[in-house]
Parts: C-alpha cells; sequence; structure tokens
C-alpha cells in the first residue's frame, strides 16, 4: 500500500467525447487537406479575420488560420473548389501573393470546426526581434538534402520538432532535442557545444515554418552554417519519398499520421494523453479506447508504491549534502526585453534592477562578471539587441540551509503529488537556487522537468501538484485559473475567533511591499475571499482553523488572517498588530509556520476523473482530530 499520503477519485463530471459533425456534401468523395503559411507584413487584421471566416463557413471548410502582423498560417480541408477559392482570396492580399500550400487527401473531414484567430506569432516563439520576412536562413529544397545525404556529407539534421510529433518517425541519424513545445528550442539550442556551430546543420520540420525562425535564431547565437529544409517533411515527401526517412510523419489534425504519399496511416492517437500510437501499441492492452494507452495507463498501487520507494531514495541521495551547500559559481540568466533594444547594457542592467546600487554594476563589471551567452565578458557600454541573454556570475555561491524532507504522495505517467517541506522554496529566488524544489526534483527526475502547476510560499508545508509534461499541464493548470480546483488548508492562529464559521473578503493590494509582502488594498485591490472554519480553541491561546481559499491572491490566506487580528503562530513576515517582519523565508531551525495546504481535489489531466489527495497532519496540530478518508 501507498502510505505517504491518500488519494482518491469521484465520479467523472464535466467530461464526455464531442462528436465530430461531417459536413452534408453529398458530392464529396474526399477531402482537400491544405497546410500554408508566409511571413508577410499585414494590418487591419480584425476585419480581415471576419471577412476569411465567412468566406470559410459559405464554402464549408473546417479547420485554423492564424493571423498575425508577421504572416499568416493555416491548416484547411473541404471541397477542392472550396480550398482554391480561399488561396486565391489570400492571395490578393498585399505580401501574400506568393503563398504557397501543401495538398493531401483524405476520405473524412479531419477537423470539427473553422477558427479564424488573431495571434502576436502565426508560430508561438518567444524570441523578440526574429523576423523571416526580412532575414530568412538559407532554405536547401528536398532534392538538394536527398543528394547530400546519398553523397555521405558531415550534416547535422536537426528535428525542430515536439518529442511527441518525432515518436511517428524523423530521418535517419536526425538530432532530436526532447522538447515539449517550440518555445523551448531557444534554451535547447544553447546547451549545444561550441563545436557545432561551425558544422552545416540542415533543420526541419512538418511544413517549414517553424525553421523560419528556428534559422534565423540560430545564426545570431553564432551558427555559420544553417539550413532549412524548404517545405519541411511534407515537401520531403512529395519529391524524395521516403529516402534517408524513418517512419511516417505527424500531422496536427485527426488523421495523426501520413505517409510518403500524404495518404493517413493506421497510426492512433491516445485520447486521453494525446500520444501517437502505433498498430503495436493499439494492441497493448493497456490501450481502452477514449481511458488510456500504455504511455498514461496508471498501474496498481504496488508499482506505484515501488516506483515511489526508488524516486525517495533518490531525494535522500541528492539532498544528504544539499545542493547549495558547497561553493559554486551562480550564473544568473537575464534575457534582455523588447524596450530596451539597443540600448547600452549598463544602463539595461540599471532599468531592470533599479535596486542595485551602481557601484555594484561597476565592482561586478570590473571583475568580468557580466558575461555573453557564450561565457565571454561584456562591458558596460555593449549595445545589447531585444531577445539576447546575458549572464550574471555570483562565484562562491553558498546558499542557506533547506527541509530537504519532500515526501512522494502519488505518481503516474501524468502528474505528481508531494508534500513540500518547510522551509523549501519552489523556484530558485533570491538567495536560492539550487537548495529549491524544482532543482532538487529535476535531479530526481532528470532527464524530465516535471512542472509544478501553482505554487506555495517557502515557509508553507502541503501538497504541490505537479505535471509530466507541457501538454498535461496546459490541462490542469488553467482549472487554478477557473476555480475548478478545491484547495483545503489548515492553520493555527494566535487568538481565538468567536465565530465558529467566518470568511474575509477584503481586496489584496497587487503590488509588494517590504519582504515581497501583500496588503489589504480596499481601493485598487484584487477580489478576494477566503473561508474559516474553528476546529478547536487551546488553552495556550492559540486556534486551529480549516482554511478555504476561493481565490488564489499572493500570500491570500496570511494576508487576511492578518487584517483580521488572528495572525499565523511562526509568520516571520505577518506579525501581531499589522506589523511586517524582517524576514521572509525561515531558517531550518526556526519554529516553523503552522499553515499546511493539506488537501487538494481536481480533475485528473488524463484520466478524466475527480481526485483528491491529501498529506499528513504535522506535529504542531496537537490535536485529536481523526483523518476522514474516502473510497474510490
Amino acid at each position: 500500500m501507498v502510505t505517504q499520503g491518500i488519494f482518491y477519485f469521484s465520479n467523472p463530471s464535466g467530461f464526455g467525447l464531442s462528436r465530430v459533425e461531417q459536413p452534408h456534401l453529398s458530392e464529396m468523395s474526399s477531402y482537400t487537406n491544405i497546410a500554408a503559411y508566409r511571413f508577410a507584413v499585414l494590418a487591419d487584421l480584425k476585419p480581415l479575420r471576419e471577412r476569411l471566416l465567412t468566406l470559410c463557413r459559405e464554402k464549408h471548410l473546417k479547420g485554423t488560420i492564424l493571423l498575425s502582423t508577421e504572416g499568416v498560417n493555416l491548416f484547411i480541408a473541404g471541397l477542392r473548389s472550396g480550398v482554391d477559392f480561399l488561396l486565391s482570396e489570400l492571395r490578393s492580399i498585399p505580401g501574400l501573393e506568393g503563398l504557397t500550400a501543401k495538398y493531401s487527401e483524405s476520405a473524412n473531414q479531419p477537423f470539427s470546426r473553422m477558427l479564424v484567430k488573431i495571434k502576436k506569432e502565426i508560430i508561438s516563439f518567444g524570441v523578440e526581434g526574429i523576423d523571416p520576412a526580412s532575414h530568412p536562413a538559407p532554405k536547401l529544397s528536398p532534392n538538394e538534402l536527398k543528394q547530400w545525404l546519398d553523397e555521405g556529407r558531415p550534416v547535422t539534421l536537426l528535428d525542430t520538432r515536439n518529442d511527441y510529433e518525432v515518436k511517428l518517425g524523423t530521418f535517419h541519424g536526425a538530432m532530436t532535442l526532447g522538447i515539449d513545445h517550440f518555445r523551448q528550442f531557444p534554451d535547447a539550442v544553447r546547451d549545444f557545444p561550441d563545436e557545432m556551430k561551425q558544422q552545416p546543420i540542415v533543420m526541419f520540420c512538418t511544413g517549414g515554418i517553424r525553421c523560419e525562425k528556428a534559422g534565423p535564431f540560430m545564426e545570431r547565437e553564432g551558427f555559420e552554417k544553417i539550413f532549412q529544409l524548404d517545405g519541411g517533411i511534407l515537401k520531403y515527401f512529395e519529391e524524395c519519398g521516403t529516402s534517408h526517412y524513418d517512419g511516417e510523419c505527424f500531422v496536427f489534425d485527426q488523421r495523426v499520421g501520413i505517409d510518403a504519399s500524404l495518404k493517413e496511416t493506421s497510426s492512433s492517437q491516445c485520447f486521453a494523453c494525446l500520444t501517437p500510437l502505433r498498430s503495436s501499441e493499439i494492441a497493448d492492452p493497456r490501450y481502452i479506447p477514449g481511458q488510456s494507452c500504455p504511455y498514461c495507463f496508471v498501474d496498481s498501487e504496488t508499482r506505484m508504491a515501488e516506483q515511489i520507494e526508488l524516486r525517495q531514495q533518490r531525494i535522500a541521495n541528492i539532498t544528504a549534502c544539499l545542493p547549495g551547500s558547497q561553493p559554486y559559481n551562480n550564473y544568473r540568466p537575464l534575457r534582455i526585453p523588447f524596450e530596451f533594444h539597443e540600448r547600452t547594457l549598463i544602463d539595461s542592467l540599471r532599468s531592470i534592477f533599479p535596486h542595485v546600487p551602481p557601484s555594484e554594476w561597476d565592482l561586478r563589471f570590473s571583475q568580468d562578471r557580466i558575461l555573453d551567452a557564450e561565457n565571454h565578458p561584456v562591458q558596460p557600454n555593449h549595445i545589447v539587441r531585444s531577445g539576447e541573454q546575458y549572464l550574471q556570475s555570483h562565484p562562491g555561491t553558498i546558499e542557506p540551509a533547506v527541509n530537504p524532507e519532500i515526501r512522494i504522495l502519488y505518481e503516474d505517467e501524468s502528474i505528481i503529488a508531494i508534500h513540500k517541506p518547510a522551509p523549501l522554496p519552489m523556484h530558485p529566488c533570491g538567495r536560492f537556487n539550487r537548495n529549491t524544489l524544482q532543482y532538487i526534483l529535476n535531479e530526481v527526475y532528470s532527464p524530465h522537468h516535471p512542472r509544478a502547476a501553482h505554487r506555495l510560499d517557502a515557509n508553507t508545508s502541503g501538497v504541490v501538484l505537479l505535471t509530466r509534461t507541457r501538454h498535461q499541464a496546459g490541462i490542469l493548470q488553467p482549472q487554478f485559473e477557473r476555480g475548478q480546483v478545491e484547495k483545503m488548508y489548515l492553520a493555527r492562529v494566535l487568538g481565538h475567533p468567536e465565530s465558529d464559521f467566518f470568511e474575509c473578503t477584503a481586496p489584496i493590494s497587487t503590488v509588494s511591499g517590504e519582504l515581497g509582502s501583500r496588503s489589504i488594498d480596499e481601493a485598487n485591490g484584487l477580489p478576494s475571499q477566503t473561508d474559516f472554519h474553528v476546529l478547536e480553541r487551546f488553552e495556550d491561546g492559540t486556534s486551529l482553523l480549516e482554511v478555504v481559499p476561493k481565490t488564489g491572491r499572493t500570500n491570500q490566506i496570511r494576508v487576511h488572517l492578518w487584517w483580521l487580528g488572528w495572525p499565523i503562530v511562526g509568520d516571520s513576515a505577518y506579525l501581531p498588530n499589522r506589523e511586517i517582519g524582517k524576514t521572509q523565508t525561515l531558517d531550518v531551525d526556526e519554529s516553523p509556520l503552522c499553515l499546511l495546504a493539506w488537501k487538494i481535489t481536481f480533475n485528473h489531466p488524463t484520466l478524466k476523473k475527480r481526485m483528491t489527495i491529501e498529506t499528513q497532519f504535522p506535529s504542531w496540530i496537537q490535536s485529536e482530530m481523526k483523518r476522514t478518508t474516502c473510497e474510490s
């Protein structure tokens, strides 16, 4: 049995399969699918959006068109006549005259609806200053690439796609990045060895659009021989078949995979976790249509307990000597915001960090502690560009001690639930970098990086949920924003509240004060609500409360109790008489903050069931309360 914590499922609510409606077009024997993009300067996007949406509906087209000031990106399916009419309309727009499309056929409509969206980027990248329309990387045609590979030329094939796309197929010997989202591409590239910067690299993706941004970015990072496969894998299939390519090509519609003839393959996709599945994986007994696959199937409690035991041993090994307890050179990254483009580095640093004295910057520059992305010292008057990364070197860093007693409460192929001890910061901040929950768990789960779906203060202990991939994070994290997650805390406070049940709805400030603290701001604060239930009143003048935050503001529970006159026992920041303390994060040998994130209820991102996870009571509760457990 799993003894670290308690977890249980309740009946599913609000989940179901939506039926894909096919257009009632009797003359349709097959659907024409197109993928097309073009980088160009576009304006008046709102009227253009309405015009295209009306046209697509009239022509019974379905799919997605993304519009941006940087261009257009689209995936559309329907009758060939309607598809051609749309392309003709798009090519009449200044800048899109040369728009080309990749065609394929399918027996069914692969899209369920028609969307035209206005976006900041037509392919999400997140790096400022990349302009493929004006500064594209050199293109290599499919036939040229095939010739290079036939001749055995020394070249690195770089797959810029996400790891789940690569799973269905890629070029033989291609270098893959293991990323979940294209926004992770820049950080992955920065980890490449320096010797690769002089080697020829041919990038590729599904249709070419990601390489349009990846190429100029890599050139800016110092890579000298960058080429992109013109038209991507789809065009290579058209002109060269599967020569030098292993497997299929993943596509972002209900076809899942296509072969060299651009026909739909037998590959499927797990409804629960969206992992592409080959026929052998579909035959696996763990594949249950609409529920699970070999990658998200939840095994027995016995196997989970064994896995958790191994994780716990790894946590113990990693934290036997805290990662930040030995002196090391801490490099803190800084990315130049858009508003500081073409300003001096010293001017940018003083504006971004106004609390750092000018004399401190003078000292850091004189000690060569301000570096570029390649670890070379930079001078104060160096002109920066938006999106560039610089490093601040902090030699001999030794971090304060923390409580490393992390306990894993639950784990499956989608999520991880842990008990976070205190004090332990969740993320690198201030004096902490390696002595953080994020750093320790990254070491435990390497090469994977669990993503926290929410956060607790460094001094708060209790349940924290993490996801295994970015896709699962995109399902779980929005539940917190939509108020679909139920959180229950326990707090021991100074004083005896008069009522057994009460609430606080005082607005909480958006601007932080001393130590990053928040306060009540009746005029401009954010709406906030916390419900309280007194469980016990102790003889020492303290009380035990059950606390349910209905909103998720910074320090909400601590601020509301502090404002009401019942501050939490052990709080070093929010002191009695509404005073602010001198320190935010407690030392490990100090009395703990008596606040526990006890229980959390949420919709499991892949099992589509309501799930509750709770942790054990700490010693400071000093109560005869009995835990009530619920069965599945």
